[in-house]
């Protein structure tokens, strides 16, 4: 009796599988290495600006409070979280239109069945 042995075909693809991951990873850590050569950065970028002094300030300082306003939103909401505003108006506004258009809706079927019996 001879036993029977998988073919070699079914490993491909298992075996594309893996290179697309590597090759994805080696990708991955090219943008790593290079976003953290950017991080690396900023610290002589704010230096050169320090020295060169404020050219328009106005403009400086609109980026500053943006910049603050989304990291500080974040930081800010975790420690202090609270429970979000109920919506009950909105809801039952929202229901009381849905049931506006019923009705209209039916009163436009009535009237509709109403002419065509005519």
């Amino acid at each position: 009796m001879t036993m029977f042995r998988r073919s070699p075909k079914s490993s491909p693809p298992l075996r594309r599988r893996q290179e697309e991951i590597a090759r994805q990873e080696a990708e991955l850590r090219e943008r790593l290495e290079k976003l953290e050569r950017l991080v690396a950065k900023v610290p002589l970028i704010e230096k050169n600006r320090a020295d060169q002094g404020p050219k328009d300030n106005r403009t400086d300082k609109r980026f500053r409070v943006s910049v603050a306003a989304q990291a500080g939103g974040s930081i800010g909401e975790s420690r202090n979280s609270r429970r979000p505003r109920s919506m009950r108006k909105e809801r039952r506004e929202g229901q009381i239109i849905f049931l506006l258009l019923v009705v209209a809706l039916a009163v436009a079927l009535i009237w509709l069945i109403s002419n065509l019996h005519s």
